[in-house]
């Protein structure tokens, strides 16, 4: 009996625990100053991407599975990275489909157009096609696509990704305060693995304070 209390004992200590398992600067990285977020009392969590990067792509079907998993307290956030003159036509598209309105379908066909048509919507006129192919009216694409307000998100997407120092695409952030990337997780699998442990670690964070609060 002691020998199987002694192998149990080492089997317990040797399980890893999930702090064991993601470490800060070895598995993902803290952002200081932490960036402010905009959801509320929701655990934000913030994709940068460009629609020209693969891995991006490759990770999209993957990223959208897990957002179907996750509880109401959680929001998923995409912030088009900007970091050269030539992506930011596409952030661009990015804000027009979303004040337009047809982000759910026109974000899963600028992907397509780039990754499986090989087209390079470089250009606005280029970006237009896809929007009038997926039923958007050309003048309403115009007025959008040139907007001051599509322009300022354009600018606040540029300062969120240098705020956050990402280097790359996808990486990740949770709360404003985190940055995970797949180099330093390992691989897209495991960059979601880090962010569902720090979503729980905000989770609890946001529990202790309440009860801080409560006393």
């Amino acid at each position: 009996m002691k020998k199987i209390f002694a192998a149990l004992t080492l089997a317990l200590f040797s399980l890893p625990t999930l702090a064991q398992e993601f470490r800060e600067g070895v598995h993902y990285d803290v952002i200081s100053p932490a960036l402010s977020t905009r959801s509320g009392d929701k655990i934000e969590v913030v994709e940068f991407f460009a629609y020209s990067c693969g891995h991006c792509y490759n990770f999209e079907p993957v990223l959208q599975s897990w957002k179907k998993k996750q509880s109401d307290d959680v929001i998923l956030l995409p912030s088009p990275a900007v970091w050269a003159a030539q992506m930011e036509p596409h952030a661009k598209a990015f804000y027009t489909a979303q004040a337009l309105g047809v982000l759910d379908t026109v974000h899963e066909a600028l992907f397509a157009a780039l990754h499986v048509d090989r087209k390079r919507l470089s250009n606005e006129d280029e970006i237009r096609k896809i929007f009038v192919a997926n039923g958007v009216n050309a003048e309403d694409f115009n007025r959008a696509f040139r907007s001051f307000g599509v322009g300022s998100q354009v600018r606040q997407a540029s300062a969120r990704a240098k705020g956050a120092r990402i280097s790359g695409t996808p990486e990740m952030m949770v709360a404003g305060k985190y940055r995970i990337s797949s180099r330093k997780a390992g691989s897209q699998a495991n960059m979601l693995k880090v962010v569902d442990f720090l979503v729980d670690l905000e989770r609890g964070s946001a529990s202790a304070g309440a009860s801080t609060s409560a006393e």
